[in-house]
């Protein structure tokens, strides 16, 4: 096969152009086009009046290696890559019933992670404190209509993970050499997702669609032999103490793990899915002298505006258009207090949703259903912040940072943002030009929050009661006229702030080696957001695949990859 990338085309190209443009593009007569494949399709929109569509083609030729030899060194015209999966290994025979793997937590890297370890014949073991997807749903929406929540089934724990209630973004901007975003997607088309997302530049598939696939694909792990178990907490991890090493260190294995029912499990080989937001599974592991370090993180609001004005911002005259679909965005700004402030989560066509897993705290994200045809655009506007930040007492301290003080300045946050909210779980907002005023907004204007149970209309930037610390509150006031240079209308003084986004990455990480494992405890395998290498749908699924290989290879014998 040949491989053809950067071919463009009009946006409003006939249905029957594509063939003729690869026939001219390679030079050959129409009959030595055997066949060809769209393998990506996206655009450019930086003439709004003249977007192309850019493709790559995957073709057919009747003389394959004459076509390679003519279009060597040509970067655009090379042979097809072999993006098809391999496994590292495979289980012949049994596994032993009370060594098989666990892996804790089911968002989209423990799925992953547990797939490929039930694909290899590893049977794993899999533990979610949640519940299945379909009633964390109905516990979700009890937050969003009823202002009740459950604390262990929400859009944080539960089948599916955090990016079940998102908008389902199916891209990332991983270095993927081995192509393991391919295999992603496959399993997901395999699941029930639309085929076009293998080829669209920017996948996704929206929360229910989301509810189904999350549940097609526990099928699958089942029916390969893996089991998995809903409301099981790990509330303790068992640590066997080896030999002592050079300098006095001491080389320790993962043995198995405690449940909240008191149930012991043992296993050799744990993948620690966590996610961002098991605090209490992080502070249990602090305790168990397992490594881990404070890191970076980004707060911030959920800004609103009318779609429309996305759609004609970025489009222009094409805005609507059925290709393009709704209108996404990206924007960075770097303020004069040296912070930086950026567009995260952007949803089109989307709603703010409650995403807390706390009581007595308000966290807000952003979430769109396959379609993305609700009224507003949503997006985090977020800065970023160190763990120096975290030291809400005294900024000036020295010595390393806590691992779990960005845990606590996640907390402090959200607990205002309830204050500021009326302590009901309705969300602080404010109106943009209000807020680069510095005024309390009193109505909505013609931009209505999409934000349940409810948007309760304060001061987000008071110096006195700030919602986010006051470095952010500035630099996200320098940053909101200066974005709109970039989108025309972004500023506009009706679209709608509301507060807090907290969760945006894992405020830790639990360090791993060039060999996947926790750099002090063998056997323990942090994976996706809990372990710092993840930001997303994809990055955690593909990162979810790397440590199931990495596991695979321990327990099978196989020799460690290094990373």
């Amino acid at each position: 096969m040949i491989r053809i990338t950067e071919l463009r085309l009009p946006l409003n190209h006939a249905d029957d152009a594509l063939r003729p443009a690869v026939v001219a593009r390679l030079g050959l007569a129409d009959a030595e086009l055997v066949g060809l494949h769209v393998v990506k399709r996206s655009y450019d929109a930086r003439k709004k009046s003249a977007i192309v569509l850019i493709y790559t083609v995957d073709c057919e030729v009747a003389d394959e290696a004459a076509l390679l030899a003519k279009y060597a060194g040509e970067q655009h015209i090379r042979a097809t890559p072999d993006t098809s999966y391999h496994f590292v290994g495979h289980v012949n025979g049994e596994v032993a019933q009370d060594k098989r793997p666990l892996v804790i937590g089911f968002g989209p890297c423990g799925i992953f992670a547990a797939l490929i370890l039930a694909q290899m014949g590893l049977r794993p073991i899999v533990l979610e404190r949640g519940k299945e997807v379909r009633e964390r749903t109905k516990d979700t929406w009890a937050l969003w209509r009823q202002g009740v929540l459950d604390p262990e089934s929400n859009v944080q724990f539960g089948e599916g993970g955090a990016g079940t209630f998102s908008d389902g973004k199916l891209w990332s901007q991983i270095s993927d050499p081995r192509h393991l975003t391919r295999k992603v997607l496959a399993e997901f088309v395999k699941a029930g997702a639309p085929d076009e997302i293998l080829f669209v530049a920017k996948p996704h598939i929206g929360t229910f669609r989301l509810v189904s696939m999350v549940e097609k694909m526990r099928a699958d792990i089942e029916a390969l032999g893996g089991e998995i178990r809903f409301q099981q907490r790990v509330t303790d991890v068992l640590i066997e103490a080896g030999q002592v090493r050079g300098e006095g260190s001491e080389s320790r294995h993962i043995r198995g793990v405690v449940l909240s029912s008191g149930e012991q499990i043992a296993s050799d080989h744990v993948v620690l899915a966590l996610g961002h937001s098991a605090r209490d599974t992080f502070e249990m592991l602090h305790a168990r002298g397992v490594y881990m370090e404070a890191k970076p993180f980004s707060v911030g609001f959920r800004i609103e505006h009318p779609q429309s004005l996305i759609d004609k911002a970025r489009f222009g005259p094409n805005a609507g258009n059925p290709i393009l679909g709704a209108a996404d965005y990206k924007l960075v700004h770097h303020a004069k207090n040296g912070r930086s402030v950026y567009s995260f989560c952007m949803c089109p066509g989307g709603t703010v949703v409650a995403a807390t897993s706390e009581a007595g705290r308000v966290v807000t994200n952003g979430m769109s259903q396959y379609s993305r045809n609700e009224r507003n655009a949503n997006a985090g506007i977020v800065v970023g912040v160190s763990p120096q930040d975290y030291r809400l007492g005294d900024k000036n301290a020295t010595g390393p940072v806590n691992p779990l003080d960005g845990i606590a300045f996640q907390r402090h946050w959200e607990s205002r943002a309830f204050e500021l909210g009326g302590g009901t779980y309705q969300a602080p907002g404010q109106l943009v030009g209000d807020f680069v005023a510095g005024r309390k907004s009193t109505a909505f204007g013609n931009v209505q929050p999409s934000y349940k149970p409810g948007v309760h209309l304060t001061d987000l930037g008071d110096a006195k009661n700030a919602s986010l610390p006051i470095e952010a509150i500035h630099a996200i006031r320098e940053a909101l006229p200066a974005f709109e240079r970039q989108i025309a209308g972004f500023s506009t003084p009706d679209a709608v702030l509301t507060g807090v986004e907290t969760r945006t990455s894992s405020p830790l990480r639990i360090t791993r080696g060039r060999d996947w494992q926790s750099v002090n405890v063998k056997g323990l395998y942090p994976a996706g957001e809990v372990a710092g290498y993840a930001g997303g749908i994809m990055s955690a699924a593909v990162d979810g695949i790397e440590v199931a290989e990495a596991l695979a290879r321990s327990a099978l014998g196989l020799p460690a990859a290094i990373k």
